[in-house]
């Protein structure tokens, strides 16, 4: 089901027009590049993966000849009521205590960002401490509340605060987009977003919930077994309190942080913008499939970037028939994956402008 509200023009085509001479609609399009992919001075899809990213991006950015311009990373912040349950390992003060040492260039989203050259930046959406702008200048102050309501017992958020959070997503993606972007990936810092992630997987895939749940930042087996029936309790008091006029931004609503509910609204305008945009692991799948709910066409500008440790991400990339470039066991979320994706990126973009062809080189076409 589709929310009117979020039907944005996305889809086909992208954004934007097919340079002169390079033939009309999407279609078309896609048999011009595939036909120089498959001209390229190499066996006919011997690049793999590449190939098909290449494709994608051409797609994406409708053109014979796509190019990567200004990377940006948005990491949004934000707590969850839920965590008051006890379904994570981490304390609620990790959030607050990470989005300070992004500032300090410390943690692994800074890394990657600087190996890669991508720009960072980092949003408060909802975290429960206040970060002085003169103190903490690195912070984009975007706070919509302390932490979401417990959706054990009420929606995370009103229909207002997520609509504000959507807002806020599409307001970072445009600036982004001014600076020169075509090309966005998203993190959060928010501890017990894997819980939310689990349900609405549960929910949209009906996957059963026993095999959404996972450790999190590191629960035992019993731990995993009270984050389980949590979760099955909020599931049941859910259905037992739904209107009968329910959408599917309430269902997101009702478990969602703040900062996801950011991401979804990123994901989407970035897309209406013609953007390429790299999604990380079990939190940034979950906000592409609520994304996808609100608008399928969202997922024509999605590249994932790896499949991550968490026990239900595989189960929700293949539900969702997406396929991942890495799997490298990573479970550590702010993005991280994602900016690991983008050098296989840059490679399918290379290839398609700078290898030659048969016919240039003088290679005898053999196929």
């Amino acid at each position: 089901m589709e929310n009117g509200k979020y039907k944005i023009e996305i889809g086909s085509p992208p954004t934007g027009s097919l340079p002169t001479g390079e033939g009309g609609g999407r279609g078309r399009l896609a048999s011009l590049l595939q036909s120089k992919i498959d001209n390229l001075n190499k066996p006919k899809g011997s690049l793999g993966r590449l190939e098909s990213l290449a494709l994608q991006i051409g797609l994406i950015q409708q053109t014979l000849s796509p190019k990567l311009t200004h990377p940006c990373h948005i990491l949004f912040g934000g707590d969850h009521g839920i965590e008051r349950e006890g379904v994570s390992f981490s304390p609620r003060e990790v959030t607050w205590q990470q989005m300070i040492n992004y500032g300090k260039g410390g943690g692994g989203v800074n890394m990657f960002c600087r190996q890669h050259g991508f720009k960072l930046l980092v949003v408060d959406a909802g975290v429960d401490y206040d970060f002085p702008e003169e103190k903490y200048p690195h912070i984009i102050q975007r706070k919509v509340g302390y932490g979401t309501r417990n959706f054990l017992h009420e929606p995370a958020m009103t229909q207002e605060e997520f609509d504000r959070c959507h807002a806020i997503g599409a307001e970072q993606v445009e600036a982004c987009h001014k600076e020169g972007c075509n090309i966005i990936s998203f993190g959060e810092m928010g501890i017990g977003n894997t819980s939310p992630s689990s349900v609405i997987m549960h929910l949209f895939l009906d996957i059963p919930l026993v095999n959404c749940v996972g450790a999190g930042s590191g629960l035992s087996s019993d731990g995993v077994k009270h984050k389980y029936e949590v979760l099955n309790a909020s599931i049941a008091n859910y259905f037992a309190t739904l209107p009968k006029n329910y959408d599917t931004a309430y269902t997101i609503r009702y478990f969602f942080g703040y900062e996801m509910a950011c991401a979804v609204g990123g994901m989407l305008r970035a897309a209406e913008l013609g953007m390429i945009i790299l999604v990380d692991g079990f939190i940034m799948t979950a906000c592409m499939l609520a994304a996808s709910k609100l608008n399928k066409n969202v997922m024509d500008y999605a590249i994932f970037g790896h499949c991550g440790d968490e026990g239900g991400h595989k189960l929700m990339l293949d539900a969702m028939h997406a396929e991942p470039l890495l799997n490298l066991g990573l479970r550590l979320g702010e993005g991280t994956g994602a900016l690991c994706a983008y050098p296989i990126v840059q490679s399918a973009v290379n290839m398609l402008n700078e290898m030659d062809n048969f016919s240039h080189a003088e290679i005898t076409k053999y196929f």
